[in-house]
């Protein structure tokens, strides 16, 4: 490995990690040795790659503006091309239009020999079913992103309809059905509401307390609890 592609590879591998990374677990995933590391990370920071962090507390990329994108490998197009065409196929109008300008993007910096990949893909995602639910999706994601509390008429699977104000945290994209997963006042915990099953949808004015940060931890705590088991 040349001392460019050691450099790019570090970076990569800064930029997969949200959280501080020790120079040891660089050194073991590189195959290099932690002072090189230190050497390697000293002459990003001089170039003006914004990395924080310290020897024995680890580092983490804040910017990498001042460097040239990475190239994608092969494997990382069909990842992004087979994620892109799932959502466009499987979402509603919204997503299907943003997936859709994204995998644009990719394609008009991607060289010939790359793009040919995405023009004739071998991995491909099964037609969208009858089952999918478009309605309410939107609102609910905006909701979700600016920490709005929802108001919303449900009836559940024995069609008792209620009338809740939740806090929504995740939306889940299964086979049949979209699921609201969020804070319920009336209910004092966490609920799943079957998107299709909403009547009703209001987002309030008001948000509701904390960060959004603070509530998704909250619920995969509950979810952990609840399912010690599950990944």
């Amino acid at each position: 490995m040349t001392k460019t592609q050691r450099i790019l590879a570090l970076v990569q591998m800064l930029r997969c990690h949200r959280y501080p990374i020790t120079a040891q677990h660089l050194a073991e995933q590189l195959s290099i040795s932690v002072r090189t590391v230190y050497r390697d990370i000293i002459s990003l920071q001089q170039q003006g790659v914004e990395i924080e962090g310290s020897a024995g507390l680890g580092y983490l990329l804040k910017s990498d503006g001042h460097l040239p994108p990475l190239m994608f490998s092969r494997q990382e197009i069909d990842a992004l091309a087979l994620g892109l065409d799932w959502v466009s196929r499987h979402t509603d109008a919204e997503l299907k239009s943003a997936a859709q300008h994204a995998l644009a993007k990719i394609y008009a910096v991607m060289p010939a020999h790359l793009s040919h990949g995405i023009d004739h893909q071998s991995l491909l995602v099964a037609s969208r079913g009858e089952a999918l639910f478009e309605k309410h999706l939107p609102e609910l994601r905006q909701a979700i992103h600016t920490r709005n509390k929802i108001s919303l008429r449900y009836n559940d699977l024995k069609d008792v309809s209620s009338t809740r104000i939740i806090w929504p945290v995740v939306l889940g994209y299964f086979d049949r059905v979209r699921l609201l997963c969020g804070w319920c006042e009336l209910r004092q915990d966490f609920r799943n509401f079957r998107v299709d099953r909403i009547e009703e949808i209001v987002v309030e004015d008001e948000t509701y307390p904390g960060t959004r940060h603070q509530l998704l931890k909250r619920w995969k705590d509950y979810q952990q609890a609840r399912y010690p088991d599950a990944r």
